[in-house]
């Protein structure tokens, strides 16, 4: 009697001890499950997926447009439009084109934006013959510079003119590049000088020697202390975004007018939304607009 009442109650413990593992093993599972939830999609960020998509949305429609052919407005860039008639100027006196694509390194985006600049520049001199000097502060920016110059040549059919020797490193140090290029431009005297990219404290150094030497000057930076130094020395200034923008201005591509377009298109609506928070707030309603534009 003694054996089964010690059986019964071994029994019991068991049987408690396995309903405690059973229920902690599902309230662990759905932990579990609600921590993967909430690291899969968080509710608090839904304002962030619908801008997401918005923006998404306004690149691919635009984009698609642009390869049906529909026309897209591009507010004109004097800037961009006077390369060709710079580039002529210089072809008529019989003097090189001076393209200087910043003294930041390649991984700078407006270096990026530059190095493309100037291949629409290689494919004018190319079809004019014109020399096209290319002075660089890195050597990376120079392999990417002769890339895109040679492919420029290619495309116009004038694989046989190009030189290697048209992108050049010429100095890793700032002021010793700025030496270099300014003695360039007294010596050789080009019609066209042409600086986009990323400029610091030398930016009035080279327009300024630019200017003394005669040229036509066309700059661009998104450097906003460098910029009243261009506008003061040049003749055309490209300022900020309208930097960016030139790759899909000059190229016509749909992917580049498709992005532009776009990120155009988000602006709006981001202005519009300003507009009305303001107007919204000023009434003593806006904690609601407000609250849909609040990260967590």
């Amino acid at each position: 009697m003694k054996f089964k009442t010690n059986q019964l109650k071994h029994t019991a413990l068991y049987a408690i001890l396995f309903q405690f593992i059973i229920n902690v093993d599902s309230l662990l599972a759905q932990e579990a499950v609600q921590e993967i939830a909430n690291s899969v999609f968080r509710m608090d960020r839904i304002n962030a997926l619908v801008f997401v998509l918005i923006f998404s949305a306004s690149i691919l429609v635009f984009t698609k447009w642009a390869r049906e052919g529909k026309s897209l407005f591009l507010r004109k860039i004097p800037g961009l439009d006077a390369i060709e008639e710079a580039v002529g100027r210089a072809t008529e006196m019989g003097r090189p084109v001076l393209f200087v694509p910043g003294i930041a390194e390649l991984d700078e985006i407006e270096t990026i934006a530059g190095i493309s600049i100037l291949g629409r520049v290689a494919k004018i001199t190319a079809q004019y013959d014109t020399p096209l000097h290319v002075p660089v502060r890195y050597p990376l920016v120079m392999a990417a510079g002769q890339e895109v110059v040679e492919q420029a040549y290619i495309e116009v059919g004038k694989k046989d003119s190009y030189d290697p020797d048209t992108v050049q490193y010429v100095a890793g140090e700032q002021f010793a590049y700025t030496a270099t290029v300014n003695g360039y431009m007294m010596r050789e005297r080009p019609a066209t000088n042409i600086y986009m990219g990323a400029f610091f404290a030398e930016s009035l150094l080279l327009a300024e020697t630019g200017n003394a030497a005669g040229s036509i000057q066309i700059a661009g930076t998104a450097r906003p202390e460098q910029l009243p130094f261009f506008i003061a020395a040049c003749d055309y200034t490209l300022m900020g975004e309208e930097l960016y923008a030139a790759s899909a201005y000059l190229s016509h591509e749909p992917v580049m007018l498709g992005g532009l377009k776009g990120q155009d298109f988000v602006k709006v609506l981001l202005i519009v939304c300003i507009i009305l928070g303001v107007l919204l707030t000023s009434f003593g309603y806006g904690e609601f607009f407000k609250s849909l534009f609040t990260a967590v």
